[in-house]
């Protein structure tokens, strides 16, 4: 299983989001709040490519996306080839 990071903030619904769908495919996840360190958003912004929005998944070294490109992926059956690191 590839390893998961999650850059989120306590507020953000889509991080919840993202979050809930991992826990239901018992995915663990490294999780960095955003809002309580704000150097820890420069980083998020720095390997994603300069978006700024929460969440920010990675999957192994790969950026995903936000939680609308973590649920296309479940949707397209492609999600758990992804965090095997198969796709």
């Amino acid at each position: 299983m590839q390893p998961v990071h999650i850059y989120t903030s306590p507020t953000c619904g889509f991080c919840h989001m993202a979050k809930r769908l991992l826990n239901a495919k018992s995915v663990s996840f490294t999780e960095t709040d955003v809002a309580r360190d704000p150097s820890k958003r420069q980083e998020m912004m720095a390997r994603a490519n300069g978006r700024h929005t929460v969440p920010q998944i990675f999957i192994g070294n790969a950026h995903v996306g936000g939680c609308d490109d973590l649920m296309a992926l479940e949707r397209a059956g492609k999600l758990d080839q992804v965090l095997k690191g198969a796709a």
